[in-house]
């Protein structure tokens, strides 16, 4: 598969679709956008982008809650090359802060409800923003700002789309930060389509005929794919929800919109696991879940499966690579495992000494595809410790199996060295996840009283459900070899966790240091 050196994604999805003009692309909590009404409404933006002085490559930041406006808002500055700059709804001002100075934005599109938490942002920032234009206002506007349908309704549809290249910056997702400053993680035209051509079509196998809903956030690389990319490449039909995916909100939407295909996050099907008002099967038209962001314990894809009776298709992907590129497939899933690499995507292994490590042994993850970011902005050092040639590290460890499967090890930064071998965090969790009482699980390497560093388990419990720290190592013994056991666990009401509902270990390992 090539592509032309001119290419404009935005245009691509436009030209695919305009034999559908009046079907349904997106429907909101406000309302639906048909195909026709996207390309209008995206190149109409274009257009104000550009008559408000904002020129080719510079960046635009995007800070709005999933809606309608959304997919208007990054299709629109595509069509006119400008480059949206897609961020976490969930921060604080200092950090909106430190990604205006850090993009060098020009522009901002903001939904009204954040806009207060951006204005801090910008009082404290010294960059000075150019345009600011506001969505969904929910009171005065700033002198400086103007309301998103009245930009739109001021500016005729941009006649043509910019002449990108293919391999030009179209747009940047910031890295989750947990471990640091957020990084900014230039990506191409051209990585939207592969990721399209090379997972949503052939391993998901969407069509027109499917309703796609996304728990993870536009925002997210994840659900970037799954909201707008996959699904406007097939004419698929896209739900939309700008509150938090919580289990009555997901199930709330699975019941009205009748999704055929769902994304998620194994916190997430758990939690929706474990909720009294979980749907009947017969209350959905689940065809085919998602799960990606952390690997997904078995036995929470079983217990989905037998109640539904719907598979979870099992992936993981990175910020870095744009969506996932190792994964189950349906008809070919083997629970615990994440699957084999995508098509078009090579996987390898590493050891400590840069070498390919055999079947069963743990090693340094590493991929090769035509999906790979062009860099971190402006962080030199970040970008040649992760894009090494042609090679991205991921920071995850895996092992393969003889079949070639791979699973999950744990972060490499989360790693255990216990009695001389390495243990993952992650199988422990994965087994203390499969007792009946357990909602989830963290575990971190604890030193004892010789200094030695054994494992300890945060275990939160169901609502209602109780068992004792004996019996819950009991149970792992049986099923794990002994040196992996928790020998400390702790009783907790919650963990730490990132924005997109990965575990913060190195939270709880801070706690420990302090305790």
């Amino acid at each position: 598969m090539t592509l032309p050196t001119r290419f404009n994604f935005a245009e691509h999805l436009f030209a695919l679709n305009r034999g559908r003009a009046d079907r349904t692309a997106y429907i909101d909590d406000r309302g639906t956008l048909s195909y026709g009404q996207l390309e209008d409404r995206a190149r109409r933006l274009a257009a104000a982008l550009k008559a408000a002085g904002i020129r080719r490559e510079e960046r635009v930041l995007l800070l709005m809650l999933d809606g309608n406006d959304w997919p208007v808002s990054f299709l629109g500055c595509l069509y006119a090359g400008v480059v949206p700059v897609a961020v976490n709804t969930l921060l604080t001002p200092d950090d909106y802060a430190y990604m205006l100075d850090h993009s060098r934005a020009q522009a901002v599109l903001v939904s009204g409800a954040l806009l207060p938490t951006l204005q801090q942002a910008m009082a404290r920032g010294g960059h000075e923003v150019q345009t600011l234009i506001v969505s969904q206002r929910t009171g005065a506007l700033p002198d400086s700002a103007t309301e998103f349908d009245a930009a739109l309704a001021a500016a005729p549809p941009l006649a043509s789309p910019a002449a990108t290249a293919s391999d030009d910056p179209g747009f940047w997702l910031y890295s989750s930060g947990s471990t640091g400053k957020p990084k900014g993680t230039v990506h191409t035209h051209a990585n939207l389509w592969w990721t399209a051509e090379l997972y949503g079509k052939p391993v998901l196998g969407l069509t027109e005929n499917d309703v796609c809903f996304s728990a993870a956030k536009m925002y997210f690389a994840y659900g970037l794919g799954n909201a707008l990319t996959f699904p406007l490449s097939v004419g698929a039909t896209v739900v939309l929800m700008a509150e938090r995916p919580t289990p009555d909100a997901t199930f709330r939407r699975w019941t009205e919109h009748k999704p055929t295909v769902f994304f998620g996050a194994p916190t997430g099907f758990a939690g929706m696991l474990a909720s009294p008002k979980l749907p009947a099967r017969e209350a959905v038209a689940l065809r085919m879940c998602s799960s990606a962001g952390e690997a997904l314990p078995g036995e929470i894809a079983q217990r989905f499966k037998a109640h539904f009776g719907c598979e979870i298709i099992d992936g993981i992907g990175s910020t870095e690579m744009l969506h996932i590129f190792i994964s189950n497939r349906p008809g070919d899933v083997r629970y615990g495992t994440t699957g084999r690499p995508v098509e078009g995507y090579e996987v390898e292994l590493r050891g400590e000494d840069g070498r390919p490590v055999p079947d069963g042994e743990v090693g340094d993850l590493y991929i090769r595809g035509p999906s790979s970011a062009l860099m971190y902005w402006n962080n030199r050092e970040k970008s040649r410790e992760t894009f090494q040639g042609g090679w991205t590290k991921s920071g995850d460890k895996y092992t393969r199996d003889a079949d070639g499967y791979y699973t999950y090890a744990g972060r490499s930064d989360d790693m255990l060295k216990v009695s001389g071998i390495y243990v993952s965090p992650f199988e422990v969790e994965a087994t203390l996840m499969q007792h009946p009482a357990v909602l989830e699980a963290a575990v971190i390497g604890k030193e004892d009283a010789e200094g030695l560093t054994k494992t300890k388990a945060f275990v939160v419990l169901k609502d209602g459900a109780a068992v004792t720290e004996e019996e819950l190592k009991a149970f792992v013994k049986e099923r794990l070899a002994p040196y992996k056991y928790p020998r400390f666990l702790e009783f907790v009401q919650e963990l730490p966790k990132t924005a997109t509902g990965k575990i913060q270990r190195f939270r709880l390992r801070e706690k420990e240091k302090q305790a």
